[in-house]
This record gives structure tokens, C-alpha cells and sequence, in this order.
């Protein structure tokens, strides 16, 4: 048995779209904390069984939602997520002769309409599928990862993923994270990591063959690096 896990809150105008996407599992799981627009209604209109509950943190979160599922396998994906019809031939594959205990999938990032191909955007692989009782969320919010008590293989098929609405969510977002991000650093870290950030994704990762779009990405992600490691000065 296969179960989807998403946690929301305030997603109504993507989570019809996430759910969609994995219909083909034996259930869908929503936790959700607290929306205030119509996610949990279309979310239960469209099947999912939803638990509403308060804001622990993203790796709390996470694993309550994981603790909800009932399924041997847990597939998790986040609201502004959509599993496409490859990596679901990937995952119904590997489900029928798992040869493995996990599997990361590649996410095909896009920024207000347009697909990265290169920094640190593509493919920015993630175990997103799982045993259950080989799983667990880990990792410093916000930044979860899904440790597996087992071996992990690649899947082929991409997650394709749309975490922007627009550039002022992506700089809200920015201000938002690094806030629970921040790290004691020294002035070097503030110095040296982020136009070593910035250096890696467009140069070394070849973002600038992103055009624009690279650019301004390998930079919000060097501010995001500098606002992380000094705002403990601040």
C-alpha cells in the first residue's frame, strides 16, 4: 500500500493540483495547520483524508504526516509539487520489485515560469519515497530532510516543482528562512560564503545557461546565504 503525504496551510490554489498528481496512490494524507482559505475543503473534495492540527516546525510536521500514513510505502511531496506521469511509471516500478528501502527522485525546479536546468536548482535530488518504518524526517528547519534507515537508489522521472508565485514571495521567503536559518558565524562565513555561493550556482553549476532567470537566482541565494550567517550580528 502506497500513501501520499503533503503538509499546507493556505495552499487552496495549488493543492488540487498536488493531489491530482498522486492518484494513483492507495491514499493521500493531508496535514494541514491552520489554513485559512479553501485548501482542506478541495483537499477532502478531491479524496484526501486531512488532519488539521497546529505548526510544530517543517521537520515536525513532517513527521506527523508520515506517522499518519498507513501504507508500507510513503511517498511525500509538498503542495507546490506535482509528480509527473515519468516519475510515476518510475515509482509504480519500483514498488512492484523494490530493490531498495528508499529512492530519491530529481525535482525539475521552475521560477515564475521558467524550468532551471543548471545550479543548484536541477536536479536537486531528494528521497522522496520510502518504507515507513525505515523512514524519519531529519535536518535544521526549514530545511527537512527524509533520512532512510536503508539503502536509497535514484528513480528516473522528475518532481516538478513551483515554489515562487512571484518575486515577492521568493524575497519574503528569503527573509523568512534565513530568520530560521540564522547560524553563529564568523566574519569570514559572512565574507567568503556568499560570493562563494553565488560563484558555485552560476558559474561552476553553470547557471548563467539559465539566462536571466540563473542569474537572479545564483543571487537571491547568495543573499540568502549572507542573511543566514549574519544575522545573528543584526
Amino acid at each position: 500500500m502506497l500513501s501520499a503525504v503533503i503538509i499546507t496551510r493556505d495552499e487552496a490554489d495549488r493543492i488540487e493540483d498536488a493531489i491530482r498528481s498522486v492518484a494513483f496512490a492507495d491514499e493521500c494524507v493531508v496535514v494541514d495547520s491552520g489554513s485559512r482559505d479553501d485548501t482542506v475543503a478541495k483537499a477532502r473534495a478531491l479524496g484526501a483524508r486531512v488532519v488539521e492540527t497546529d505548526w510544530p516546525g517543517h521537520v515536525a510536521q513532517k513527521n506527523r504526516a508520515l506517522a499518519e500514513a498507513r501504507g508500507d510505502w510513503v511517498l511525500a511531496i509538498d503542495a507546490d509539487e506535482r509528480v509527473t506521469p515519468e516519475l510515476r511509471a518510475s515509482i509504480e516500478a519500483a514498488l512492484r520489485a523494490p530493490a531498495a528501502d528508499g529512492f530519491r527522485v530529481p525535482r525539475r525546479n521552475h521560477w515564475l515560469g521558467h524550468r532551471l536546468a543548471h545550479g543548484f536548482w536541477y536536479p536537486d535530488r531528494r528521497v522522496r519515497l520510502a518504507r515507513r518504518d525505515r523512514a524519519r524526517w531529519e535536518g535544521d528547519d526549514p530545511h527537512d530532510v527524509l533520512g532512510v534507515d536503508g539503502s536509497v537508489v535514484d528513480l528516473a522521472g522528475d518532481l516538478d516543482h513551483h515554489p515562487y508565485r512571484s518575486l515577492a514571495e521568493h524575497l519574503s521567503t528569503v527573509d523568512r528562512y534565513s530568520a530560521i536559518a540564522a547560524r553563529r558565524g564568523t566574519w569570514v562565513d559572512i565574507l567568503v560564503r556568499p560570493p562563494w555561493h553565488f560563484f558555485a550556482a552560476y558559474v561552476l553549476r553553470r547557471g548563467f545557461l539559465d539566462g536571466a532567470p540563473g542569474l537572479v537566482v545564483a543571487a537571491l541565494g547568495s543573499v540568502y546565504t549572507l542573511l543566514k550567517w549574519a544575522r545573528w550580528r543584526l
